[in-house]
């Protein structure tokens, strides 16, 4: 059961979040997992990755291509399908280990019943390939009327995206082309369908073709379909390779393509899957947030990134967030830095469109877009959610104001090449990325000549119900890290690679740069523990706010979907947050920190956090593990971890629909297993692992990848063992609370004693720090 998700019975009122849930995918392509018949009224899609189209005025979003695995059925001439007919019974399935849909329904028919059974999987050995199966079998004796194709009438919100549409046939095989609306790039879906029993009909029409044939009682009768989808971005004519690819396809079979897909699986798997002993909902809400990072994750580009819902639709015009750099990031750093590399090249690649957002506000260098596409151009508007009382537009200041992105995307950069030792990053342009964004901040801030310090005033943090707040600390603590970086880059550059580093530099000649940036370091401020309470104040006067529980706020609530930020909005006054923002600081800097300071400002923050962001609970349930009480942290693993699983999110915001995938709460839940409960932090020279299981786990067991090396980590409440595969290059250091400092050398297998404070994690925070 830990690798499978299921329903076993067909929900109307949850068609939409099913699409969700059983979604295929191999970051080419992702595709919503809804059954066979349904079409764009129940938001069928396959959706592309890196393809954007604008239409009209509206907003600019992700392009969904026609849909080639369209099929539906009569019998009897009676339609056969679960909008039309009553199931006897349904189950739709997800096999994770293999990112293989199945869905089987049982008719009632004249004389009897009939199943159905469709299987299908978005390739991920052939990036481009789709293929299905399907099968039929009855208790007595009918006449079906298949119509399977290529449906071309595309779910969008914002569209229509696809022009020119054009339907054929070419020996067999259905093609449906189009080009987009604003760059006019073509689009071709090709579908073959094949079968071995005999038909009395077959007609085509544009894309669908209408197969006629009597069944008899209880024999088998089974087809398949193979599909391919091209846009002009991968070759000069995508009809030709997606028509080259479906005959390729069908050659080889469904058996074998499959059996290719799932090697593929496996291999991914070998990276990145992680055992939870003692607690298998734990591990199937794991497993399913590894498997939704798996089916995005851009193995074979670096010019596209992770969407902020992945590749489950427009929602959020498909754009990409911080939420790669800060919630997805570690994942593929600790498990595919290939794929990790590519994440950050993507915002090498978007650069100009950071500079000519930087010099719109007026400032120099790089200020990232808070909603990011194919150029870098921000994709975000200035009024992005509608009151629900008025239906007016509201302002607000997400684009202007989170000026915390440029940040996010230098700590993913350093992050990067502090862990893998990949420094060519920095000479690919990321440096110059790094030098960029402190630029743009030292453009940014305010020289407060009384108290004598460089500020950052009018931004927005993490917590979006508080906007044009001054010296966020979230904000100020990450500003002064990218002046940190940018300063250590610099040196790193200039001893090892000299000429390089005198290259890059001249395109700064004339500032600000390095002097500038440690002038600024040297006097900028970040808000510090209070000396008696040892809080940290989210942002200037943020103490001054109506205090009030949360659930005193939302007997306020007039309006279920209301929006609680923006210059009216219910929180906007009160001290509740949408979502971590102190406390995720404390996560990202922990070094910096006593865990003291860690403890007060949990307690402080956790019951004020509203939690309106599928980004905040991960961080409750990492920093709880990081003052030694796991199980309060456990509940917001699996809040974060079952997300996709249970539907449970907001779905609108005003009257904005938000719906879809959640990847960076997918990479939240992996960091509180992985970095948090398991305690696994690498500074890119010595592993640490500082074990606080919760009380259901008794082990935690995974592979890490680190600096080309392959490992595998065991850790339980007695010992930790590190085994380092044979062909690795180097020894690893290895360090835990209560043992010595051990290498760990090839082939090599290293057992250390776990703490007796780090084992007993789960008695309480006051066993920990009473322990300090």
């Amino acid at each position: 059961m830990s690798w499978m998700v299921e329903d076993r019975e067909f929900s109307r009122e949850h068609i939409v979040t099913n699409g969700n849930k059983y979604m295929t995918g191999n970051g080419y392509m992702g595709c919503r997992g809804t059954l066979e018949e349904f079409g764009k009224e129940q938001l069928a899609a396959i959706t592309l990755a890196g393809v954007y189209d604008q239409s009209g005025g509206k907003w600019r979003e992700p392009v969904n291509a026609p849909n080639p695995l369209f099929t539906r059925l009569r019998c009897n001439g009676e339609r056969l399908g679960v909008l039309n007919a009553e199931p006897l019974s349904h189950r739709q399935e997800l096999n994770i280990s293999a990112a293989v849909h199945k869905r089987e329904t049982v008719y009632s028919i004249s004389g009897g019943e009939l199943t159905f059974t469709a299987e299908r999987f978005v390739s991920m050995d052939q990036l481009h390939g789709l293929a299905a199966r399907f099968s039929l079998v009855a208790t007595s004796d009918c006449r079906i009327e298949l119509e399977t194709g290529i449906d071309s009438e595309v779910w969008d919100i914002n569209g229509p995206h696809l022009y020119g549409l054009q339907e054929q046939s070419i020996e067999g095989v259905l093609l449906s082309t189009a080009v987009t609306g604003e760059l006019n790039l073509r689009v071709a879906v090709a579908e073959m369908t094949v079968h071995g029993f005999e038909t009395q009909e077959t007609a085509w029409e544009g894309a669908r073709r209408f197969i006629a044939f009597d069944i008899k009682a209880g024999a088998v009768y089974e087809w398949f379909k193979y599909a391919a989808v091209y846009t002009e971005l991968d070759c000069s004519d995508p009809a030709v390779l997606a028509v080259q690819n479906v005959r390729t396809a069908e050659a080889a079979g469904y058996e074998q393509l499959l059996a290719a897909h799932c090697k593929a699986w496996a291999k991914r798997w070998k990276q990145s899957d992680c055992l939870i002993e003692g607690d298998d909902t734990a591990q199937l809400a794991l497993r399913y947030s590894i498997y939704q990072l798996l089916i995005i994750a851009p193995t074979g580009s670096e010019k596209v990134s992770i969407p902020a819902r992945g590749l489950s639709g427009q929602v959020y015009k498909g754009a990409v967030f911080w939420d790669t750099e800060m919630f997805m990031l570690p994942f593929f750093l600790h498990t595919d830095p290939g794929t990790a590399r590519n994440l950050l090249m993507y915002r090498v690649h978007t650069l100009d469109g950071a500079r000519r957002k930087a010099a719109e506000y007026g400032c120099h260098g790089a200020f990232y877009a808070w909603e990011s596409q194919d150029t870098g151009d921000d994709a975000c508007t200035l009024f992005n959610v509608n009151d629900v009382f008025t239906g007016r537009p509201m302002r607000t200041y997400f684009r202007d104001k989170q000026v915390h992105i440029s940040a996010d995307v230098v700590h993913g950069i350093w992050q990067y090449v502090s862990f893998t030792g990949d420094e060519s990053l920095l000479l690919d342009g990321g440096a110059e990325v790094i030098w960029e964004c402190a630029r743009f901040f030292y453009s940014y801030a305010y020289y407060n000549p009384v108290k004598r310090r460089y500020e950052i005033l009018d931004v927005t943090g993490p917590d979006e119900y508080h906007e044009r707040v001054n010296n966020n600390a979230f904000t100020n603590a990450l500003v002064r890290r990218t002046l940190e970086v940018a300063l250590e880059c610099a040196e790193l550059l200039q001893i090892m690679y000299p000429e390089q580093y005198h290259r890059l530099a001249l395109q700064f000649a004339e500032g600000p740069f390095l002097k500038e940036f440690q002038e600024m370091l040297e006097s900028f401020f970040v808000p510090q523990p209070d000396p008696d309470t040892l809080l940290i104040e989210q942002f200037d006067r943020y103490f001054k706010l109506e205090d009030i529980p949360l659930a005193e706020l939302k007997a306020r609530v007039l309006h279920p979907n209301e929006y609680l930020g923006g210059g009216n909005g219910l929180a906007t006054t009160t001290t509740i947050l949408k979502q971590a923002d102190v406390v995720l600081m404390l996560n990202v800097f922990k070094s910096s920190y006593s865990r003291a300071v860690k403890q007060a400002n949990w307690e402080y923050y956790e019951p004020r956090t509203e939690h309106g962001s599928s980004l905040s609970p991960c961080i409750y349930a990492l920093v709880a593990a990081d003052i030694g009480s796991p199980d309060w942290g456990y509940p917001y693993f699996m809040r974060t971890a079952t997300v996709d699983l249970t539907g449970e999110s907001k779905q609108y915001v005003g009257d904005l629909y938000i719906g879809g995938t959640h990847p960076a709460a997918n990479g939240g839940a992996w960091m509180a297993a992985v970095l948090g409960f398991a305690g696994v932090q690498f500074d890119g020279k010595t592993l640490q692992v500082k074990p606080a299981l919760p009380e259901q786990w008794t082990a935690v067991e995974l592979p890490l990848s680190l600096r080309g090396d392959s490992f595998r980590l065991r850790v339980s409440r007695e010992e930790i063992t590190v085994s380092a595969a044979a062909g690795n290059r180097d020894a690893l250091m290895v360090c835990s609370p209560g043992s010595a400092d051990q290498l760990c050398r090839p082939g090599a297998e290293l057992t250390l004693r776990a703490a007796g404070a780090a084992a007993a994690g789960a008695n309480g925070i006051d066993n920990a720090i009473a322990a300090e």
